[in-house]
């Protein structure tokens, strides 16, 4: 079995783009940065590293990043990598690899865009139209174990 999954928070670095099919399925492209700390070889000192990713939303929840997002805002993003081989302007082959995103989440306040913390709360998107089992997240069930028995 394989497994492509990403999971990264980070801050846009511009304003969402919205676009749609030819069906009417809306697409929306974000460019998202997230921080990465590295100590200096030379100097010793610990320096951030921005790393960037562009992501692709589909669906509802695309147009709910159009709507609600914009620069600077904290966002957690769930998704999958996807590559892809295009020839430029030029002629000239490129290659990407993009973020197909599962669910977004809009991370801080409405008024959070930039602050650059975004954990103060946490807003989820539209349902992405991939379906999440939440059965993952319930709290386990000891049957029969006393709280005198966990050795921690």
């Amino acid at each position: 079995m394989n497994i492509n999954r990403v999971v990264l928070t980070g801050n846009l670095t511009r304003d969402p783009e919205l676009r749609s099919t030819g069906g009417g399925l809306a697409v929306c492209k974000l460019r998202v940065a997230c921080n990465t700390r590295r100590k200096n070889g030379s100097t010793g000192e610990w320096e951030e590293k921005p790393n960037y990713f562009n992501v692709t939303v589909f669906g509802r929840q695309a147009e709910s990043c159009s709507q609600y997002l914009r620069k600077g805002r904290p966002v957690a993003i769930d998704g999958r990598l996807e590559w892809s081989e295009y020839d430029d302007k030029d002629g000239q082959k490129r290659q990407s690899i993009d973020i197909i995103a599962d669910s977004v989440q809009f991370l801080g306040g409405r008024d959070d865009a930039g602050s650059g913390n975004g954990f103060s709360a946490s807003v989820r998107a539209t349902e992405s139209d991939v379906p999440i089992d939440t059965g993952d997240f319930e709290p386990p069930v000891a049957a029969g174990v006393a709280d005198d028995d966990i050795p921690f």
